[in-house]
């Protein structure tokens, strides 16, 4: 070996050693940032006798797809249990302490203390007192439920316009890949950003990938709707002012494909965008739902009846009083608008007399004449909030069950959705960190790891240097002979 040789091949080594410890560096400098894939520099021979580094960027393709899988379905489940504690809260209060349910045993009591002393008016101002505080727990809860939705709707608006946005990003990601890759530049920080904008897409919505020539990937979601090729599909939705009862949320489409909202307490919602659907035109329209019904049912069990006469609301009544509404029917927004009868209510004029004798709806529906001992209809509407009755299906719980039931059954109903909920979200939670601790292991960067190759790489580069001195002292000697 020729001395220019071996001095060519010195020189070599200390630059591929500076490059790699270059690299080394690099990785010790991004050990904590979780969307950086750890870096290998690796020594390839390009020519007889020559060598040069080739950076490589370690992955896994099959953990990393694991892990946006998990993001989605934890971020699903997270939007879906958060709002149901937020509607819990809003309408039941904190232990059930303003739900309807509650109220309506509060009712009770009231009525029964009133039957035991019929005369006594104070006690019968009680009893519409608890009534004004069954239609404010139901008034109020439907107006919490409704604004819900609308927080809601705006909620999955900003959603659309930050996953359009981040769509925009990746495909700025995207071409500085492909033009990477058919430059032959290393492209390494290019494809940790595009990975990095994958798991903020897939926050939103499931997605599913695959990568064509040049490094070009394209992005599903996980029905097989195209969320990016090329160029980003559109994202679009178009956001409500307000919601009443009964209302239908807007649909939001990827590329005029609409997107499906999750169902189920362990919901099949994956990404925040089908949880918050879930929520607004599921979850929050049931419980309103449920407390129409159970509206509807105070309004029959407090009817007042004739004979020959048809059914009259009596204590509780609603804009299409003096009819009752029909049996087994839901009546969409009736929690929102039911109200105690003036007639029987003190501070607007009313008598509370009436709920014992009967004839908030004229003397044909007088039941007691005189007797201020009397109690038997007292004692019957008690007996109503306790008999079974007919509710619509559709409300999502019994279809038969007393009134004051019903309204216990509408929180259980609750509750148990807040507790598979509950028990989904930590397993969903468990599985996302689990993956992406199987990600990181797998090409993140072990900091003692590579300080041990840093050692190593000291010793090459004193090699090297060791070489370069021992050919400069050969070149001077055979100088000095040659002089």
């Amino acid at each position: 070996m020729s001395l220019s040789t071996a001095l060519s091949i010195a020189q070599s080594a200390l630059m591929n050693t500076a490059r790699q410890t270059s690299v080394v560096s690099r990785n010790v400098a991004d050990a904590s940032n979780p969307d950086y894939t750890r870096r290998i520099a690796v020594i390839t021979s390009t020519a007889p006798g020559a060598r040069s580094v080739d950076i490589q960027r370690v992955a896994n393709d099959l953990l990393f797809r694991q892990n946006l899988s998990a993001l989605s379905a934890y971020s699903g489940q997270n939007a879906l249990y958060s709002g149901l504690d937020q509607l819990d809260v809003s309408v039941n209060g904190v232990d059930n302490a303003s739900s309807p349910s509650t109220a309506i045993g509060n009712l009770q009591q009231a009525l029964q203390l009133y039957a035991t002393s019929p005369s006594n008016q104070n006690l019968g101002s009680s009893v519409i007192d608890a009534a004004k505080q069954v239609v404010r727990s139901l008034n109020e809860g439907s107006r919490a439920i409704q604004d819900f939705r609308t927080q809601t709707d705006g909620q999955i608006a900003t959603a659309v316009d930050d996953l359009n946005s981040l769509l925009s990003q990746f495909q700025d990601a995207n071409q500085a890949v492909i033009s990477g890759t058919r430059s032959g530049t290393d492209v390494s920080d290019a494809l940790d950003q595009r990975d990095a904008l994958l798991k903020k897409i897939s926050d939103y919505v499931p997605v599913s990938t695959f990568t064509r020539g040049d490094n070009d990937m394209v992005i599903t979601t996980g029905d097989g709707t195209t969320l990016f090729e090329t160029i980003p599909r559109t994202v679009s939705f178009a956001p409500s002012s307000g919601y009443s009862a009964g209302t239908v949320g807007n649909a939001l489409y990827i590329d005029n494909v609409p997107i499906s909202a999750g169902t189920g307490g362990n919901t099949s919602a994956s990404g925040k965008l089908a949880g918050l659907l879930q929520l607004r035109d599921g979850v929050a329209s049931t419980m309103q739902s449920q407390l129409d019904e159970t509206a509807r049912g105070l309004i029959t069990a407090f009817a007042e009846t004739a004979p020959s006469m048809p059914n009259a609301a009596g204590l509780f009544t609603w804009s299409g009083a003096p009819a009752v509404p029909a049996a087994g029917t839901l009546v969409n927004g009736l929690a929102g608008t039911i109200s105690v009868n003036a007639a029987m209510d003190p501070s607007a004029g009313g008598n509370p007399a009436l709920l014992r004798d009967g004839g908030a709806n004229g003397a044909a529906y007088v039941v007691n004449t005189g007797g201020a001992s009397y109690s038997s209809l007292l004692v019957a509407y008690g007996d109503r909030l306790d008999q079974p009755m007919t509710f619509d299906p559709a409300a999502g719980i019994s279809a038969t069950s007393s009134v004051a039931d019903y309204a216990a059954n509408s929180i259980g109903w609750l509750q148990s959705v807040r507790q598979q909920a509950s028990t989904a979200a930590d397993a969903k939670q468990a599985l996302a960190s689990r993956s992406a601790e199987a990600l990181s292991n797998a090409t993140g960067v072990n900091v003692d790891q590579e300080m041990s190759l840093l050692l190593d790489l000291e010793h090459t580069y004193q090699a090297s240097a060791r070489m370069m001195k021992t050919v400069d002292d050969m070149l001077a000697a055979l100088l000095s002979a040659v002089g």
